[in-house]
């Protein structure tokens, strides 16, 4: 792809967005098939069993948030590392699972699995736009069950804009520092029956990082939308037909790499010299025909679906077979003195007596997933009971292809140039996964109790070949039925208990031989909720207790690329915590009201056995060590202060420490393991923001916002290779207008 395309793809973002004529409008409806709609959000009191939390379009434009990470801050139970400083890579997890690449939590983007192979590499290397998301459903416990393969945790499901009942649209553009810009527009009517909505997302940046000798550090990301739908009545039955068409890209200058202790402390913002190369490219395309048919008792909705994505990213893996991570930490030993002033590009590959290459990887995949999904809702009465029924059924296929290679780059006078015709394959190989996933559930109300029963199935085939050696391949089956109770206990008008059972597991990759256990846990969560129309609250306490944990090895949380993509069993494990959410709107006068709301979680995570492993973030555990990466207290408080035309609003994010490995180094005989970070934390760290705005009626908004407006300096991560910041303050202006 070349600079050119991509340039033209920004300007016609930009265009879509600013040239969208002017138009009458209405409200849209609130109600679309894309909406999972577990959530009983128009209820005074939500009556569903299980953790479910909703952010709408009004909470997502407060803070105008273009980082998935900063989104759900506010909601309990979500653990996060942070990585580039912008969220291009989200790190999830909910209740203590592993955040790497959010490959432990189910994705899903308007109720459609959208991780590139779910199943067969389920790091989500794509993430979808959070900027043109009108809503963020998190579901956790048994809440979670319709939802797969990744059922431990819970699942995100981010829904994309309703194509309107009448004609709107809206721009919204902003500028920050660092070279951020945001262009974003979309409009949508209805012709003879027939709706249509377009929408077009331009976000770039230069970063904030300063590479040595240069160079910008930031992104430039494409997201193209177009919707359309038809409605028809028929006897009792309304049919709406829907075709869903999206295009993303995105090239960032991205690295693994980050500082030595010492540099960060002198300046966290700076990026070595080797790294000017590094580049992260992609392409994703979505296609999605949607059926639906509701009556007064029932609702069907069927979705064929089919995902394409490829990436390209070029990064440094090593010079002269030694990794980054061995050279950061110890950059003043004898052997690694020479190594590291290279990678600052003080000194040249190439010298008398010595030729020092650096080694570049670019991990090249190409993925697809596609599937038939139908989802239903049946309400009946049965022994003068009320049952809510929900079933559906999915036919998944997923593949990840990878044509991974390296490259020999020289570095002389401070610049980092390709040795040509050093290009090398390291891995060609396909991982392939046929799923036939089925799940039911009845809701039974006995007076104020509503008991929810059900069980859902995923049955795989998955197939693993060796592009390199038609003789080294693997087939192997798995089939696990996963049952699930849940309920709700309303004990007045204002105030309920929940609670519930399920079994949680996670898949093993196509690669993995039969020694590589499924993950599997049971999961136990007890809880109530309040509200009176003025407060609300929430607690939930929950426990997972796994008897098989299982962890997987990526460059981006091992480093070792004689490990790349295996898996380790780490046995027993007990994660437990407590999920506390409060919010009022206390009104101040006639004319002002001051919102406020404040989430607690408490999370700890520990193995219940004493194993060793080769794993780069556990090595040799024993029973009460903790999980890595797993903070034990989380808090978020929000306040604002609200009039009729303007509005303002303070966020503080507290994240306590985390370890950045579980166990500790081992010998034994003549093998030895050296865990790189042993006995190291993530620091504790307290991030403000602040936004504000001000509507001009029929003239727009304009809008103001400054995240992480005390300017902390923290390290969010040592992984893979070294000590990597989070993003500076930054202040950016923006205008919006809806018509």
């Amino acid at each position: 792809m070349t600079k050119y395309t991509r340039m033209n793809k920004s300007l016609l973002a930009m265009a879509v967005a600013v040239a969208l004529p002017n138009a009458y409008a209405e409200e849209a409806a609130k109600d679309d098939i894309e909406h999972i709609q577990i959530i009983s959000h128009y209820d005074k009191l939500r009556t569903e069993a299980g953790s479910a939390t909703l952010l709408t379009e009004e909470q997502l434009g407060e803070y105008e948030y273009d980082d998935i990470h900063r989104v759900l801050s506010s909601v309990p139970g979500v653990n996060i590392r942070e990585e580039d400083g912008y969220g291009l890579r989200p790190n999830i997890g909910f209740r203590g699972v592993t955040p790497e690449r959010s490959k432990k939590i189910t994705i899903m983007e308007d109720g459609v699995l959208i991780g590139p192979a779910p199943y067969s590499a389920p790091a989500a290397y794509y993430f979808p736009q959070t900027t043109r998301m009108t809503a963020v459903e998190v579901f956790k416990g048994p809440a979670a069950i319709k939802h797969g393969p990744q059922t431990i945790a819970g699942a995100l499901n981010l829904v994309t804009r309703s194509v309107p009942e009448f004609t709107e649209g809206a721009i919204d553009i902003a500028a920050g520092g660092d070279g951020y810009t945001k262009a974003h527009g979309y409009f949508g009517s209805v012709v003879n029956n027939v709706g249509f909505l377009f929408e077009a997302v331009n976000v770039q940046a230069d970063g904030f990082k300063e590479l040595d000798g240069g160079g910008d550090t930031g992104f430039d990301k494409n997201d193209f939308l177009a919707k359309f739908n038809y409605r028809l009545q028929q006897g009792d039955f309304e049919h709406n037909f829907g075709l869903k068409l999206s295009y993303a890209d995105e090239v960032s200058d991205e690295t693994y790499l980050g500082l030595t202790e010492a540099d960060f402390a002198e300046n966290p913002y700076r990026r070595y010299a080797a790294t000017a190369p590094a580049e992260m490219d992609t392409e994703h395309q979505q296609v999605m025909f949607t059926h639906s048919m509701s009556s007064d008792n029932l609702s069907l909705t069927t979705r064929l679906y089919r995902n394409d994505y490829e990436r390209a990213w070029l990064k440094l893996n090593s010079i002269e077979g030694k990794s980054p991570q061995e050279i950061l930490l110890n950059p003043e030993a004898e052997d690694n003195l020479r190594l590291f002033e290279i990678l600052k590009g003080e000194q040249d590959s190439i010298v008398p007596g010595a030729a020092n290459f650096l080694t570049m990887g670019t991990n090249d995949r190409e993925y697809y997933s596609q599937g038939l999904q139908i989802d239903g809702d049946f309400t009946f009465k049965l022994f003068d009971f009320a049952h809510e029924l929900s079933f559906g059924v999915r036919l998944h296929e997923d593949e990840i292809e990878r044509k991974h290679f390296e490259e020999s780059y020289e570095m002389k006078s401070g610049v980092s140039t390709l040795v040509e015709n050093s290009k090398r394959f390291t891995t060609l190989n396909t991982e392939h996964t046929e799923a036939l996933s089925v799940y039911v559930e009845d809701k039974v109300k006995f007076d104020a109790l509503t008991l929810g029963v059900g069980v859902r199935g995923e049955l795989m085939d998955m197939h693993y070949q060796n592009n390199n050696n038609a003789n080294d391949w693997l087939d192997k089956t798995t089939r696990i039925w996963l049952p699930g109770l849940s309920g709700f206990y309303q004990l007045s008008e204002d105030a309920g208990l929940l609670f519930g059972i399920h079994r949680g597991f996670s898949p093993a990759s196509p690669a993995q031989s039969s020694e590589i256990e499924i993950e599997k846990s049971t999961n136990y969560e007890f809880g109530g909720r309040f509200n009176d129309g003025v407060t609300e609250f929430e607690v939930v306490s929950f426990f997972n207790d796994y008897s098989n944990l299982k962890e997987s090895c990526g460059q981006s949380n091992c480093g070792d690329s004689t490990q790349q993509d295996a898996e380790f069993n780490g046995g027993a494990a007990h994660v437990y915590g407590l999920e506390a959410q409060f919010s009022q709107r206390y009104p101040l006068n006639l004319q002002l009201d001051i919102p406020y709301s404040l989430v607690y979680t408490y999370t700890k995570g520990e193995f219940k056995n004493d194993r060793r492993t080769t794993f780069a973030q556990w090595g040799e555990v024993r029973n009460g060590d903790p999980l890595p990466y797993l903070p034990e207290h989380q808090v978020s408080f929000n306040i604002g202060l609200s009039a009729e035309k303007w509005r303002t609003s303070l966020a503080v994010k507290y994240i306590g420490a985390m370890p950045e490995a579980a166990g500790r180094s081992w010998t034994e005989g003549t093998q030895e393991f050296t865990l790189y970070l042993e006995g190291q934390e993530v620091p504790s760290s307290t991030t403000v923001d602040l936004s504000a705005s001000y509507d001009f009626d029929n003239y727009g908004q304009v809008y103001l916002k400054v995240d992480n407006l005390l300017d902390e300096d923290k390290i969010v991560s040592r992984r893979p290779y070294g000590a990597r910041p989070g993003k500076p303050r930054q202040l950016t202006v923006g205008y919006k207008y809806q018509f």
